[in-house]
């Protein structure tokens, strides 16, 4: 009866918006952030068992988040779901969680120039402290910024691609912006390996590593946003006129670039 009626909805629904079917994924969502913020905090004060709950935590937060996407894929793919009103929504919720994102990347950097610019008496009243080696920002750094400002340039022509039909440079477009963004990581992880400082030393540490390892996070996940966009344009989900997801994973790519 209720498949019944909720077929009916959908066959005679003459408004834009999506009535949204009562979904498990979001309170599972929240029990597994809960449970990977129990965990980590218990990893890292070294309780008993608090590595076996940040792993339970991470692995069910993957999986509700696998899930949730999965149904909202089918919704928007196979459903006709997402009119253009709803896309619209949709992206105004990209935007908004963006700039929450620009806040938080502006409260560390915020401490990294307070401390820079006017150094405490307690680490000598320069900086960097002394007994820290920086890393030459002409190194690494600059390559890294290199390689995702090509990948931005990279990824808005495989937009840009896909709006004119063109299948072959929207996939190739794609490819290498994944490409560079997975060097982008290898060369971070090298970087960490070999500074002569860590977290733990001094407020030049500490805002260094909040603030690098913030953003390589987020270009991760973007590189994982980037990476689910290249799958669906595989499997013909988007168009030239309807790929909102892939405009989104876009939006956040380039938001990693500034």
């Amino acid at each position: 009866m209720n498949k019944m009626l909720t077929l009916n909805r959908n066959l005679f629904q003459f408004f834009p918006y999506h009535l949204v079917e009562v979904s498990p994924w979001p309170i599972l969502s929240s029990f597994a952030l809960l449970n990977l913020t129990i965990g980590a905090v218990s990893y890292m004060h070294g309780y008993p068992n608090g590595g076996f709950l940040l792993s339970l935590g991470f692995i069910s937060t993957v999986f509700s988040m696998i899930l949730w996407f999965r149904d909202i894929i089918t919704e928007a793919t196979y459903q006709g779901f997402h009119t253009k009103q709803v896309q619209k929504g949709i992206m105004i919720g990209v935007i908004l969680f963006i700039v929450s994102e620009v806040f938080a990347f502006l409260s560390v950097f915020w401490a990294f120039f307070h401390s820079s610019l006017s150094p405490a008496i307690e680490i000598g009243a320069v900086w960097p402290p002394q007994g820290i080696t920086p890393l030459n920002p002409f190194g690494i750094p600059l390559l890294n910024t290199i390689l995702l400002l090509s990948s931005g340039a990279f990824v808005t022509y495989a937009h840009h691609a896909l709006i004119q039909g063109n299948r072959k440079g929207a996939i190739d477009g794609t490819i290498l912006t994944i490409i560079l963004a997975v060097v982008f990581t290898g060369l971070q992880y090298y970087e960490y390996s070999e500074a002569g400082f860590t977290i733990s030393d001094s407020v030049f540490g500490s805002s260094f590593y909040a603030s690098t390892g913030l953003h390589g996070f987020h270009v991760l996940v973007g590189t994982l946003f980037i990476g689910v966009a290249f799958f669906r344009i595989l499997f013909y989900h988007f168009s030239n006129a309807h790929h909102g997801g892939y405009e989104a994973s876009i939006l956040y790519w380039q938001t990693t670039n500034i």
